[in-house]
């Protein structure tokens, strides 16, 4: 099976590449960047910190899809949007973890998946899906009599918060609790704020350091709470199940899928 990597050059890019090189079964069927990226004409598997490929960084889209099965892309949501556009005219699969999308872009995204399969993920990471799927359960067996606070740290230069986990992770409690986030989300909070309104699912950003991930949903209820973590340490584990998404995507009809039905939760 051959992928494509799509952003190779940036931090998730190369492990992307590095997961690709290391599998088994896989085939790295090139890496592009935008045209003019200083990396554009270097070696693939050096650029990943492997033996040279004899492939190089190039910036055509429209040439690496066509010589890919499945393509990889952790990027800004407009110039994925843009991406997805030429990935299904040629009705190639598109594994998609990029975060940060609007409601009209994520529809957009949607919209496209009538053409080809896309599968998108707010988290690539096999733990933090199941920890999706722990959320709802709980969530719906506890009801908003226990308040829900999701808890979400990353490292200095991330640009988007809340995380697109931690939203993903605030969809699940509200998807237990049959309600909709953006009804009951609570974002921040500062000065004389009240009490705590029944039912709200509230959220806490932290930034610092080079801290790689770590979520928290706890749900707070009289004399005791219970508290579902999943704590990152090496960016690769978001590369490995971006693979493993790709595989399972080869050959699926078109639609939008998410890690939930990789793992078939």
């Amino acid at each position: 099976m051959r992928i494509g990597i799509i952003g190779c050059a940036g931090r998730m890019g190369r492990q992307n590449i590095e997961a690709v090189l290391s599998a088994e079964g896989l085939t790295l069927a090139g890496g592009i960047e935008r045209p003019g990226h200083p990396a554009i004409g270097q070696d693939l598997g050096i650029l990943a910190g492997h033996e040279a490929t004899g492939q190089v960084v190039a910036d055509d889209l429209e040439v690496l899809a066509g010589a890919s099965d499945v393509l990889i892309e952790f990027s800004l949501p407009a110039v994925t949007l843009k991406h997805a556009e030429t990935i299904a005219r040629q009705g190639k699969g598109h594994v998609i973890g990029t975060t940060g999308f609007s409601t009209s872009e994520m529809q957009a995204l949607e919209a496209l998946a009538a053409r080809c399969p896309i599968l998108w993920s707010a988290n690539m990471s096999l733990g933090v899906n199941l920890l999706l799927g722990l959320a709802e359960r709980v969530a719906a067996a506890l009801g908003d009599d226990w308040d829900a606070e999701i808890l979400e740290m990353h490292h200095r230069h991330k640009v988007d918060a809340p995380s697109g986990t931690a939203l993903a992770l605030g969809r699940a409690v509200a998807a237990g609790r049959q309600v909709i986030l953006d009804d009951v989300s609570v974002r921040s909070r500062d000065g004389i704020t009240g009490a705590r309104a029944s039912g709200t699912i509230g959220f806490a950003t932290l930034r610092g350091g080079d801290v790689v991930g770590e979520h928290v949903v706890m749900f707070a209820g009289e004399a005791e709470r219970i508290e579902l973590a999943h704590r990152a340490t090496d960016r690769r584990i978001f590369a490995r199940g971006a693979v493993r998404a790709a595989r399972w995507l080869a050959g699926r009809p078109p639609g939008f899928y998410r890690m939930s039905d990789v793992l078939g939760l």
